[in-house]
């Protein structure tokens, strides 16, 4: 997302609330003392999930206090992550991959379908705010391409009808069910697993 904040109404302030407080001690328990600096991720997720889905820059200067260290280490990693919203998105964050496994299996006419459905262009929100469409490079389902992601949420194994039909659900206020879109499970060859289906033990004489 956009790292250009003069276009973005910024909060004064932000600290996190009692429930997110439980949850970063929660967080800060699983690193040992001194490398406490490690939870900066977890704890910047944390604050843009408190914040509507994305980051303001109070945000980071609190997380960066917390941990006791220069804010603009907290901006380098917040901007490097496309992970992180650096301004507001939509209800649903569409994040197309277009990185190269993507891109042979035809991740090129996901956006075009994309943003010709939503009549948005990549980094941008529609009017009803229903809708961000982001081009994001490696989202790590390189089996499952081509495929995108929406909020928490993979679609795998997407083509032209498919793309079409998880937006038009989720226009219709239904969510689309998560996964392969095709008659995969999981990363298994289509039709189901090939090997070890037997069910056999192997042992070493």
């Amino acid at each position: 997302m956009s790292s250009d904040y003069s276009k973005v109404s910024q909060p004064e302030t932000f600290e996190f609330s009692a429930r997110n407080q439980k949850k970063f001690k929660a967080i800060f328990a699983k690193y040992p003392k001194g490398r406490e600096a490690s939870a900066m991720m977890p704890l910047l997720d944390l604050a843009q999930r408190q914040h509507d889905g994305w980051l303001p820059r109070a945000a980071m200067d609190h997380i960066a206090d917390i941990l006791n260290m220069a804010p603009i280490r907290v901006y380098e990693v917040a901007t490097f992550y496309t992970m992180y919203n650096l301004a507001p998105v939509g209800e649903n964050h569409l994040q197309v991959c277009t990185n190269l496994p993507c891109w042979l299996r035809g991740s090129d006419k996901i956006m075009s379908l994309c943003k010709e459905n939503l009549g948005i262009g990549a980094g941008e929100t529609t009017k009803d705010g229903k809708f961000t469409l982001s081009e994001v490079e490696c989202l790590c389902a390189c089996v499952n391409a081509p495929m995108m992601q929406i909020n928490d949420d993979f679609y795998e194994d997407l083509d032209e009808d498919s793309t079409v039909a998880i937006l038009e659900s989720i226009k219709s206020g239904v969510k689309p069910t998560p996964g392969p879109q095709n008659s995969r499970t999981g990363g298994e060859p289509e039709g189901g697993a090939t090997t070890l289906i037997d069910n056999k033990v192997v042992t070493n004489a």
